[in-house]
């Protein structure tokens, strides 16, 4: 059984791993975001999560080059093209949830595993988030309520949270909703005979 390596930190992505039955360790990839970003700013927005995702599990399997590395990352895009990172500050929230206001944005949730400093697998997921018209005063209780708590979310919302609240309908899968396509993962897991049955 190989041993699999999560190349995230994040709350959902683990939880998700850990729920699911997935013996995994979590490990930061130590990539600059930013940097990677403004070098691929001329990818679709479904094919800037791919690379980023890729990014990180071949750092981290770089490193350790015997485990499974799994690197994911999601990207919103609104209908004009503009793509929405992590919030930097409250105010920022506030204007990336005002701009989602009664619109369906795109999100899409990249995951690459690598295996020898390569990639050795793919799957970006892709949902179409229909945001429900937000008032000025629904933005700012909802602030109240969840900052800085969505400072890591893409998309200001935690969908397992008073997130879901944003939304009228959802087309997609919950599991690429909250960070990670789980069950293509969990099927190349089990092709890989990391998990049994």
């Amino acid at each position: 059984m190989s041993r699999l390596i999560l190349a995230s930190q994040s709350a959902s992505r683990r939880t998700m791993l850990t729920d699911a039955g997935v013996a995994f360790e979590a490990m930061t990839a130590g990539v600059d975001e930013e940097a990677a970003k403004a070098s691929l700013a001329d990818l679709s927005a479904r094919d800037l999560a791919d690379a980023l995702a890729e990014l990180k599990a071949v750092k981290v399997s770089g490193r350790i080059p015997d485990a499974l590395v799994l690197g994911s990352d999601s990207i919103v895009e609104l209908a004009d093209g503009t793509r929405l990172d992590k919030p930097e500050s409250r105010e920022q929230a506030a204007d990336h949830l005002a701009r989602m206001s009664g619109t369906r944005p795109r999100l899409w949730s990249a995951a690459v595993i690598a295996e020898g400093g390569r990639a050795v697998w793919r799957h970006v997921g892709g949902a179409a988030l229909h945001v429900r018209p937000l008032s000025d005063s629904f933005i700012e209780a909802y602030l109240d309520a969840e900052w800085p708590a969505i400072a890591g979310c893409v998309g200001c919302f935690r969908i397992e949270g008073p997130g879901v609240q944003l939304f009228t309908k959802i087309d997609g899968s919950h599991f690429t909703v909250l960070g990670l396509p789980l069950l293509a993962v969990l099927d190349f897991l089990r092709v890989r005979q990391h998990l049994s049955g």
